[in-house]
């Protein structure tokens, strides 16, 4: 059976909840949702999808980065919107980090995310 290894990247924001960053068993890291959270301190990311979606990225960048892993490495993603009418920022920022070798998607609105962002991602990528 293989190994449950939690990921906690010490370039992420603190996690708003029960969570962990990712999780790895055997050849996959399920990553945990990303919301626009500057790791800094630990505030919500103002402005645009476009804005909020970079931030998003990049958070997730900072996990597969932990992981000596690439957006290439990235098999699924979920894009959760608070509202459709941002698919598009939302795309074009999102096509700036897979830029190859496509992995599945997967955009869902929702009536609400976290701390009032109005993006979350979550990703699940292959060693």
């Amino acid at each position: 059976m293989a190994t449950k290894t939690i990921i906690k990247p010490a370039k992420s924001p603190t996690a708003v909840g029960p969570y962990n960053h990712a999780v790895r068993v055997g050849d996959l890291l399920f990553c945990a949702g990303q919301i626009p959270i500057n790791p800094a301190d630990g505030s919500l990311i103002a402005g645009d999808i476009k804005v909020q979606t970079e931030r998003v990225l990049k958070n997730v960048k900072a996990i597969l980065d932990d992981q000596k892993l690439t957006f290439a490495n990235v098999v699924k993603s979920t894009v959760f919107l608070t509202d459709l009418a941002n698919f598009a920022g939302m795309n074009e920022i999102y096509a700036k980090y897979f830029t190859e070798n496509f992995p599945a998607r997967s955009t869902i609105q929702v009536a609400g995310l976290p701390k009032g962002a109005s993006v979350e991602i979550e990703v699940i990528a292959h060693f």
